[in-house]
């Protein structure tokens, strides 16, 4: 699977993450409400918004979410992931990493840019996973409102801002996904 496409919505593009859409991302990333319910809080400070754009930069997958409604039609409003398929995890791919400029919370602009992600992955993937911090819940009803369905038992903890943070499993399946289209 080819883990940076450039995939069209109505409203959204996703494409390749480039190192020259830094100015563009930290503009969005520097609103600190964005990361305050999330493990990561301190995300909106630049130094340690670099690490995370270097690190997407390095890693592939890394994908920028575009308003295509935007006067220019290549306004930057988010960024979002692809991970890389794991051996221990076969038939299942991780979505993630995903942020949004809070003016377009609420509005479906989550459930496009996802829907456009899953379509992509369950193409060559059984399911696709989100790990979410178990507590962050924005984050929380943003997948149960797109159909994620909460994997009992499953769970990670990722060291977060000084302390270890438990993150919780989602998923999406095929079959799922092919019920329905996303909601809000």
């Amino acid at each position: 699977m080819d883990r940076q496409p450039v995939l069209h919505g109505d409203r959204l593009t996703l494409r390749p993450l480039r190192p020259g859409d830094w100015d563009a991302l930290f503009a969005v990333a520097s609103d600190r409400e964005i990361w305050a319910g999330h493990p990561s809080h301190d995300r909106w400070q630049e130094p340690v918004f670099r690490a995370y754009f270097d690190e997407a930069l390095a890693g592939g997958g890394a994908l920028a979410i575009v308003d295509r409604l935007a006067p220019d039609g290549e306004t930057i409003i988010g960024s979002t992931r692809f991970g890389e398929a794991e051996a221990e995890a076969p038939g299942e791919i991780e979505i993630g990493w995903s942020f949004l400029a809070r003016a377009y919370w609420g509005l479906g602009y989550n459930a496009e840019f996802k829907a456009l992600m899953l379509a992509h992955a369950l193409a060559h993937y059984d399911r696709a996973i989100f790990q979410v911090g178990a507590d962050n819940a924005i984050s929380r009803k943003a997948m149960a409102n797109i159909g994620g369905r909460l994997v009992p038992g499953r769970s990670r903890s990722f060291e977060r801002c000084g302390v270890m943070v438990d993150h919780v499993i989602f998923e999406i399946t095929r079959e799922s996904f092919a019920l329905g289209p996303l909601s809000a």
